[in-house]
């Protein structure tokens, strides 16, 4: 049983990072449903499994970002330093608010759905072309860093999931985002995955992470993620952002459904 688990988790793990890294998506956000549907993790430990993920699964893609120069910049200090924060107080959120998974999934839809849709309609239809260097202010995107921070601590998906389609949406180029998103979400899922560990430790229920599957999906992820992010420049930049709404808005399209029956 346990055997079949890490297959399937190094499967699932692999096939989601190669989709999803190119665009600065660790896979994570994608990992839920099937945490929940596929292995039947309770909740909130789907969340702290997440992280997990993240964390094993993050090096790959980042590995090979920082062998193209893409980890230098103010970008990924500003998303690292604002979400940090944040992600402690979202699993402080997740374990004693929401615990549940009917509200969980519920929020996920209302944040993702919209968003989604919101990245693909202003991909098809641009908005009047800003002037270089015309995007987001600095507070302004540390002060997103922040608030997605929270959220992703409470979702287990780091903040760099829901940092890349809001910051490409306003206008800056993928591969800009990705890998200061990708960057964002495995220093937010370190220190997530730390917090959860010592909440469980002075709470009750199924707080720790699924230690066996959380490994196995980040060893797939691992491999996936680095080959995801090698593909990125042979791709579109407007193929990019069609994925990356397309992800958004599925993911949260499925999640509705869900929370509806």
């Amino acid at each position: 049983m346990e055997w079949g688990t890490g297959v399937g988790g190094v499967a699932a793990g692999f096939l989601i990072a190669v989709v999803t890294a190119p665009v600065g998506v660790s896979g994570a956000v994608f990992l839920l449903p099937v945490q929940l549907s596929v292995f039947a993790v309770p909740s909130p430990a789907v969340t702290p499994t997440n992280l997990l993920y993240n964390v094993v699964a993050g090096p790959g893609a980042l590995l090979r970002h920082r062998r193209t120069g893409a980890l230098h910049g103010p970008l990924v200090r500003r998303l690292v330093w604002g979400t940090l924060p944040g992600v402690v107080i979202g699993a402080v959120i997740r374990v004693f608010a929401i615990p549940g998974p009917a509200v969980f999934k519920a929020l996920v839809a209302v944040f993702l759905l919209p968003l989604g849709v919101w990245l693909i309609a202003r991909t098809l239809v641009p908005a009047r072309q800003r002037p270089p260097g015309d995007g987001p202010s600095e507070r302004a995107v540390t002060g997103l860093a922040l608030v997605v921070g929270v959220v992703g601590g409470v979702y287990g998906i780091g903040g760099g999931s829901l940092l890349g389609p809001v910051l490409v949406g306003r206008g800056m180029p993928v591969a800009h985002v990705a890998p200061a998103a990708l960057a964002s979400t495995f220093a937010t899922s370190v220190v997530g995955a730390v917090t959860y560990a010592l909440l469980a430790t002075a709470g009750s229920g199924d707080i720790a992470p699924h230690w066996f599957l959380g490994l196995a999906c980040g060893l797939g992820g691992l491999i996936g993620g680095y080959l995801g992010a090698r593909l990125q420049p042979r791709l579109p930049e407007k193929g990019l952002r069609l994925l990356l709404g397309a992800l958004a808005s599925g993911v949260g399209a499925l999640y509705a459904a869900e929370s509806l029956a």
